[in-house]
C-alpha cells in the first residue's frame, strides 16, 4: 500500500470520525477536533495549492453545521491548510517533537483564526477562549493525532 493511499485513508477516516462524534453522537466539544488533525496530516504531503483546497473543502463541510458563523471555519481551515503545506518546505525531518508541535500549533492557529473571523457577538473573551480553552483543545487534538498517526503506519517514519 502506497504512502499517498495511507495518508488519504487516514484523512478521510478522521474526517468521518469527526462528524460521527460531533454530529452523529452529539458530543460537541467533548470530542477532539479530528477535522483539523485530518487537515494537518493531509496537507503535510501536498503543495500549498492543494493544502488550501483541502482546507477549504474541510472547512466548508464543518461550516455546513454552523448556523451563526458560516464561513469562519472555511477561512480558518484554508489558512491552516496553506500554513501546514508550507511546513514541508520549511522544516526537514519528522521527529516526534516536530509532530507534537506541528499538531498543537496547527490546532491553536485554527482556533485563533476562527476566533478572529467570527463576529464580536459570538466570540468569547480572548483569555478564556484562546489561552485556556484552545490550549486544552490543542493538547487533546495533538494527543489523538499522534495516536492516529502511530496506528496508521508510516506517515511519519520516526514516530513509530
Amino acid at each position: 500500500m502506497s504512502k499517498a493511499f495511507r495518508v488519504s485513508a487516514v484523512v478521510v477516516g478522521l474526517a468521518l470520525l469527526h462528524f460521527l462524534l460531533h454530529v452523529g453522537f452529539g458530543l460537541g466539544d467533548v470530542a477532539p477536533d479530528l477535522l483539523t488533525v485530518a487537515l494537518l496530516v493531509g496537507v503535510r504531503e501536498v503543495d500549498v495549492g492543494w493544502g488550501a483546497g483541502i482546507g477549504f473543502v474541510l472547512g466548508l463541510l464543518e461550516d455546513a453545521f454552523a448556523a451563526l458563523a458560516f464561513g469562519a471555519s472555511t477561512v480558518a481551515m484554508t489558512i491552516v491548510g496553506v500554513a501546514g503545506a508550507r511546513t514541508r518546505d520549511l522544516f526537514v525531518g519528522d521527529s516526534l517533537l516536530f509532530l507534537v508541535s506541528y499538531l498543537f500549533v496547527g490546532k491553536w492557529l485554527r482556533d485563533l483564526v476562527y476566533w478572529i473571523s467570527v463576529g464580536e457577538d459570538i466570540r468569547q473573551p480572548f483569555i478564556e477562549s484562546m489561552l485556556i480553552g484552545s490550549g486544552l483543545a490543542a493538547a487533546y487534538a495533538t494527543l489523538v493525532g499522534v495516536v492516529a498517526i502511530a496506528i496508521s503506519g508510516s506517515l511519519w517514519e520516526t514516530v513509530r
